[in-house]
């Protein structure tokens, strides 16, 4: 089934009905309104067909129809409507007036005939001939009772116009209104990030939407579950992976401080190099379970300066170890967050910016606040990262296709997932500045605190 809109389904439901009983009460008031004026027209008809009756004078032979020239002259002007007359005698003889005139099929004492090519209305009335009985017809076109009838459906249908308009906005208000807390309880979603796996408060949705919001957090749970047993084993894996490899790295560190024929010294060098990747990697996987919501510790004061300084010794051996210039630009930088967690996004930005420098090259690390905002950055001068490739270096696992070194493409993945869950914006651009400018420089700027 095609998706549809709520709101439409909802105001296609409603506006027909509504509309229907509009029209029903349109035609309700309108011939209501009608009956009693076609009613006063054909009296008045009748009117005249008594009159004229009143003009029939019986002989001892005949029937004559005395009305003087200048009253049937008045009768016939009429400014809309022409009028015909037709008086018959008992026995069905033409008296006067025109004979064409049709007369009734029926007893109906009114009735509608069509007279020289135009629609009629037509009375028929009884009138004395001496001791007998005359038919007179009176019959007058509908030209006014037609307008009468467009006033009328004019003034009925106006303010049933205006109620119309008033209900559809009523309508549409009423549902909009009404689909309020759905809409607050999509944006209440919407503004979640996907690590937020809280229950939805049940207690404040409507009755109706309590069913969805009760399998929303049933869904909600599964997930956080999942999510806790998937941290869980990732923590305990990389855990009971580091005992191990680092004693394979002391045994092979070991072994290669001892005199070696060359060949086994090459085997056991890469062998070496491959536990310390492994190690690496096993570190690096216990600090992504602790970034993900759950393992975080607790938040408190701290200043990134004191925490570049405090790791600054190792970075110095790991540059030099490269032939790398590392250099400091420290100002204080305050921010409130977990200090395991800080170091280890400040250990990877180094790391990095260690790892794909050219030798002979510069590091920088930074802090201090810029904007109100604390930030910390780390410039080198390796090769880059391309601006199409920028968002997806963030991934897990993901490397630029023809990079060199032994990367794992976790160290940009858990710098974002420690930013994220600091409030921070993590921002990756070019080294200095110019066409020239080469080298990569990753920005973390913490909300204003």
């Amino acid at each position: 089934m095609a998706a549809r809109s709520l709101r439409g389904h909802l105001l296609r439901m409603l506006l027909p009905p509504i509309a229907a009983l509009l029209a029903v009460g349109v035609v309700v008031a309108y011939y209501p309104s009608i009956e009693p004026a076609t009613e006063a027209y054909d009296q008045a008809l009748v009117d005249i067909g008594v009159a004229l009756g009143s003009q029939v004078r019986s002989t001892p032979t005949d029937y004559q129809f005395d009305m003087p020239p200048t009253v049937e002259q008045l009768l016939r002007t009429n400014r809309s409507d022409p009028i015909y007359y037709r008086v018959i005698s008992p026995g069905g003889r033409e008296i006067a007036g025109d004979p064409e005139l049709p007369a009734p099929q029926t007893d109906a004492m009114a009735y509608d005939a069509v007279y020289k090519g135009q629609k009629l209305r037509v009375v028929s009335v009884l009138a004395p001939c001496g001791k007998s009985t005359c038919s007179v017809l009176v019959g007058e076109t509908t030209i006014k009772r037609n307008r009468l009838a467009r006033e009328v459906l004019l003034s009925s249908l106006f303010p049933e116009m205006l109620i119309a308009a008033a209900t559809l906005v009523i309508v549409w208000f009423g549902v909009k209104r009404g689909l309020w807390p759905l809409a607050r309880l999509s944006e209440e979603i919407k503004a979640r990030s996907p690590r937020d796996l809280r229950p939805i408060d049940a207690a404040a949705a409507p009755e109706e939407t309590r069913p969805l919001v009760s399998a929303l957090n049933g869904l909600l749970d599964e997930v956080a579950q999942a999510a806790h047993k998937q941290q869980r084993f990732l923590a305990n894996a990389a855990h009971q992976l580091r005992t191990p490899l680092a004693g394979l790295q002391a045994h092979t560190e070991l072994a290669l401080s001892q005199p070696l024929p060359e060949s086994c010294r090459a085997q056991l060098e890469h062998v070496h190099e491959a536990t310390v990747r492994t190690a690496r990697l096993a570190n690096q996987l216990l600090a992504l379970a602790r970034a993900e919501p759950g393992g975080r510790g607790s938040a408190t004061e701290i200043d990134l300066k004191t925490v570049v300084e405090a790791e600054a010794d190792g970075w110095v051996h790991q540059a030099l170890a490269r032939e790398l210039d590392l250099g400091f630009e420290l100002d204080p930088a305050p921010v409130r967050g977990d200090g395991l967690l800080l170091r280890e996004a400040l250990a990877n930005l180094v790391h990095n910016a260690i790892e794909y420098s050219r030798r002979g090259g510069r590091v920088t690390v930074r802090t201090g606040r810029r904007g109100g905002q604390s930030f910390t950055e780390v410039e080198d001068e390796g090769p880059g990262i391309p601006p199409q490739e920028r968002e997806r270096v963030l991934e897990r696992f993901y490397r630029v296709p023809g990079t060199v070194g032994t990367g794992s493409g976790l160290g940009l993945a858990i710098v974002r997932e420690i930013a994220a869950g600091h409030g921070a914006r993590i921002d990756i651009g070019d080294a200095g500045a110019g066409e020239a400018s080469r080298g990569c420089r990753v920005a973390l700027t913490f909300p204003h605190g």
